[in-house]
This record gives C-alpha cells, sequence and structure tokens, in this order.
C-alpha cells in the first residue's frame, strides 16, 4: 500500500503567489480528509502564528481517517529537544504525527547549519528519541538527500541510522533542489531500500528539472511506500510533486493500492483541484494532466471522428476516472464529426444537410478573427441563427462618446453610449454613462434597452472580459482585436466571442451574444 502525505497547506504556501488564509487551510485539510488523503501535514507550528492558530483551531475537527501532521525540524545546536521551542510546539500542535526535516548533505551540515557532522548526528537522534517518548510518530525528512548521498554516500546514510536510532518509522528521501534523474532516484533509494527494510522508505520530489512525477514513480519502482506531495504541484520554485497526476499515475498506470483512496475516491481529484485554486484564488492550470479543461479537450477533425467511434484511440484513460469530461472543440480546424458533437452537447438539432453550411460559416469566422473553442455560447447561437431560429433582439447600431478634460484633471473622464436594439417590433434607443469606460457605458446601455422586455436579464453578471489584438497585415492601431467574454448567473457560466477591427464593435457583439444566449437556451418560444 502506498501511504500520500500531502504537504499542500505546509511546503504549497511556500510556492510564489500561494497565500492561505486559516479558514483557508481549515476548509482545504477538510477537503483533503474527505478525499482521503490519510496524512495532511498542516504547517509548521513553530514558525509563525498562522500555523499556530492553524493547529489550535484543528484540535476540534474531525478527520475521519485521516491524520493531522505537524512540521518542524530537529533541535538546534547546543540545546536540549525539550528546552528547543520549535521542538515543544511540535508536542503542542497535539498531532499524532510528525514530520521532523533534517540534513543529510554533508554540505549543508557544515555551510548553512554551521555545526559539525557528528552534531547533526546527534540532534537527529536526539530529537526523535524525544519526540518518539511522547507518542509521536516520526516522519524523517532526509533534506538534500541524493545530492548528499552523490557527494557523501556515507555520510547520507549514517543521517538515516541516527534517525532509525532515534524512533522515526519512516525515512523519506528528498530532492530539495528538484534536479536528480529517475535513474539516479531508483538506484539510491533502492540501496536505501536494502539498508533499512525495517521502517516504510518515502519520496518527496521537487519539480525544477520537470521530473517530480517521473521520479517519484521510480522512487516507488524501488520499494518506497510512502509519497508526498501538494494538489495542483504548489510549491517553492517549480514547484512540488503533482498529486493530481501522481496519485492516478500509481492508481490507473501502476495499479497500486493507495492508502484510503479508491476508484470512487478518484472520481473526485479533478472537483478536489479546482476547489484548492479557488481557496487560494488561483486560476486553474488549462493544460495540467488529468485535471485540467484542456486534458480531454479533442480539435483535430481526424481526432474527434476517431475518439467518438472509440475514446481509447485518443485518450489514455477515461475522463470520468478522474472526475473530468470529454470536450470537442470546434474550431477552424474541424470537421463534420466536432460540429455534429458540439451540436449534439449543447442540445441544438440541425439538419444534416446544414452541417456543411455552418463547417463553412465557422472556418470563414475564424478566419475573421472570432475563436469559438472557448466561446460555446456564441457557437450554440450561430448554430441556432443559420438554422433559421428566432433570436430575442437584434442590434441596429451604437454612438460612444469619450469625454476628457485635460483642462481640469482632477475631472475624471468619463463615456457615454446609446445603442439602437430591435425587440420585436419596438425599436429601443437607450442611453448610459459610466466614469468606468466605453465598454461599461455600451453595457450599461445595452441592459437599458432590453431589460424592460427581459427582467432576468438583471441577474446575469459580467465575469471575465478579454482583449487580444489579432496579427495580420496590418500592426498597431489598425489592427483587428478579438473579445472573450464571460458571463454568469447563478453558478451557471458561459462564454462568448466577438471579433472586429473596432474593438468597441467587436465588444458589443459579444456582449450581445452573453445576454442572447441564456434567453435563447432557456425560453421555449426562441427554439
Amino acid at each position: 500500500m502506498i501511504e500520500i502525505l500531502d504537504t499542500t497547506l505546509r511546503d504549497g504556501t511556500q510556492g510564489e503567489a500561494v497565500s492561505l488564509s486559516v479558514d483557508d487551510k481549515v476548509a482545504i485539510a477538510r477537503r483533503l480528509a474527505a478525499f482521503g488523503i490519510p496524512l495532511i501535514e498542516g504547517g509548521w507550528p513553530g514558525s509563525n502564528p498562522k500555523d499556530a492558530e492553524f493547529f489550535a483551531r484543528m484540535k476540534g475537527v474531525d478527520l475521519g481517517g485521516s491524520r493531522l501532521v505537524a512540521f518542524g525540524s530537529t533541535r538546534r545546536k547546543g540545546m536540549r529537544p525539550e528546552d528547543d521551542p520549535s521542538v515543544t510546539a511540535l508536542l503542542e500542535a497535539e498531532t499524532p504525527v510528525v514530520t521532523v526535516v533534517a540534513k543529510s548533505w554533508d554540505f549543508h551540515v557544515t555551510e548553512a547549519l554551521e555545526v559539525s557532522l557528528e552534531e547533526n548526528l546527534r540532534m537527529i537522534e536526539e530529537t526523535y528519541r524525544y519526540l518518539v517518548g511522547r507518542g509521536r510518530r516520526v516522519i524523517h525528512d532526509a533534506e538534500h538527500f541524493f545530492d548528499g548521498y552523490k557527494a557523501n554516500p556515507a555520510y547520507a546514510m549514517a543521517t538515516l541510522e541516527a534517525a532509525v536510532r532515534g524512533g522515526a518509522d519512516t525515512l523519506c528521501l528528498c530532492d530539495t533542489n528538484g534536479g536528480s534523474l529517475p535513474e539516479e532516484v531508483h538506484e539510491i533509494t533502492r540501496r536505501v531500500r536494502e539498508a533499512f527494510p525495517q521502517v516504510v522508505i518515502g519520496i518527496h520530489p521537487h519539480n525544477d528539472a520537470e521530473l517530480a512525477v517521473a521520479n517519484a514513480l521510480a522512487a516507488v519502482r524501488a520499494g518506497a511506500t510512502h509519497v508526498q506531495g501538494t494538489i495542483n504541484g504548489y510549491g517553492e520554485r517549480c514547484g512540488n510533486l503533482n498529486l493530481t497526476s501522481a496519485i492516478p499515475n500509481l492508481m490507473l498506470k501502476c495499479g497500486l493500492p493507495l492508502v484510503g483512496l479508491d476508484r470512487e475516491k478518484l472520481r473526485e481529484l479533478r472537483e478536489l483541484s479546482h476547489f484548492v485554486d479557488e481557496r487560494a484564488n488561483l486560476t486553474p492550470n488549462l493544460r495540467a494532466p488529468y485535471v485540467g479543461d484542456a486534458a480531454f479537450a479533442h480539435k483535430g477533425g481526424i481526432h474527434v471522428s476517431a475518439v467518438l467511434k472509440d475514446p481509447r484511440t485518443y485518450e489514455h484513460v477515461p475522463p470520468e476516472a478522474v472526475g473530468n469530461t470529454r470536450r470537442i472543440l470546434v474550431s477552424d480546424l474541424s470537421g463534420r464529426s466536432n460540429l455534429l458533437a458540439k451540436l449534439a452537447e449543447a442540445g441544438v438539432e440541425v439538419p444534416k444537410e446544414m452541417t456543411g453550411v455552418l463547417l463553412k460559416e465557422v472556418k470563414q469566422l475564424e478566419h475573421a478573427g472570432y475563436a469559438f473553442e472557448g466561446a460555446e455560447a456564441s457557437f450554440f447561437l450561430l448554430a441556432h441563427r443559420l438554422k433559421g431560429g428566432q433570436m430575442p433582439f437584434s442590434l441596429e447600431g451604437f454612438t460612444v462618446f469619450v469625454h476628457v478634460n485635460d483642462a481640469d484633471p482632477e475631472t475624471p473622464t468619463w463615456a457615454e453610449a446609446t445603442v439602437r436594439v430591435r425587440v420585436g417590433e419596438t425599436l429601443q434607443h437607450t442611453a448610459a454613462e459610466s466614469q468606468y469606460g466605453p465598454v461599461s457605458a455600451l453595457d450599461k446601455a445595452f441592459r437599458k434597452a432590453i431589460e424592460p422586455f427581459y427582467p432576468e436579464i438583471a441577474e446575469i453578471e459580467l465575469s471575465d472580459y478579454k482583449v487580444r489584438i489579432l496579427s495580420g497585415q496590418e500592426a498597431g492601431t489598425a489592427s483587428g482585436v478579438r473579445v472573450m467574454i464571460e458571463m454568469h448567473r447563478g453558478k451557471e457560466r458561459w462564454s462568448t466571442v466577438g471579433a472586429s477591427k473596432n474593438n468597441l464593435e467587436a465588444s458589443l457583439k459579444a456582449l450581445a451574444d452573453g445576454y442572447a444566449y441564456p434567453l435563447v437556451k432557456n425560453q421555449p418560444v426562441f427554439r
């Protein structure tokens, strides 16, 4: 059985742009436990008030079969463990398991820690004996172990011997600089496994050489049964081992059983990944293996045709196994198979003879700057219009004025927009102002025109707005632009696209599709 230790709440928070409040850490710990992670490393209680508060709050939290782990370091030189505040903080956290980091590389011992090689061994053994004597399971994090072994194998092994003498039951070998190769990790782990058959051997790889997952698998093949990493690969520099990749690899590829996890739990992997990203206020990685939106996305027409016949042609595992879904993208690379699959997904019925017309229209619009693969709502409306479907309104024109008072810098710049929108037989001509620019003014004027007919528009909010300059023969201010907009109403989200030589026209096209989509989709009169 492979035991997973998640260190998202400790090592993961050392990554750039990763910041978690105490509430975030509590919520993530609960979610990791619900997923089935057996060991959850919560932080370093002796290093900062936030982690001390986290462990204090977690004392009353039931994590089911999961166990909370406190992280710390060996005693300081010249000090007894019971007199070292960082060691006593581990006991005060009241976790059944503690992870203690210790130096394995002689270079680090003398240069960074500034103690003798012998003193470092005593620090390890005495700290562990003290913690084990007070009922704690001790996991020895052998920092820089692979670099240390390559520099001085005898001393690196001596640090492990000191850990075992002190009572550590797990020796976790850390590739702290993330530069070891899989063959090195395999061979060194094999030697450690042979030398210490009585204890658990673990692996803690970093991803600086893009080899963390490969190194974890190499260590497991060599006998490691304890694996440390983070959700989404959060961590210092290039990150830690990404558990959202390692866990399915271990289960689905290697066929290994994992403590606390099964195939049903694995179906929650994508949701767990996105939950952690949301708590960290980070955008999910589109191309993340297994859990990313693009992980099972198919764009080329030949690929899509094959996948629809048998997904195994272009998918290494079923997306459902990790809680993901297959996505068929529509673009200028699409074939009829893409369109038919996407139309079926959207619930749009188009006669077969119309698919050729729709495909031609998609290719022409993409040549003009549109991109439908990220704007499914606009594709839905395009198909709806081409088959003769009724639209809730039509845009007939707009004007925009931007007011700037150069003589008085204190006077804010503001924009005024008017739009002409036809709803049935009624022509609405409305105006609005905004201090946030012309697109905001257009949005307000557009809402003002259609809300009297469709009050539900008031519930729709703009989530994201992106402008991209399109490369072509013309450059600079004469370039065409593509505008991508995301809207939401409650938990329902949809994206639209507009393209034009004029930024405001492209924006209004995307806005119009954004408001039309939920009306056409949800009201039978338009279907």
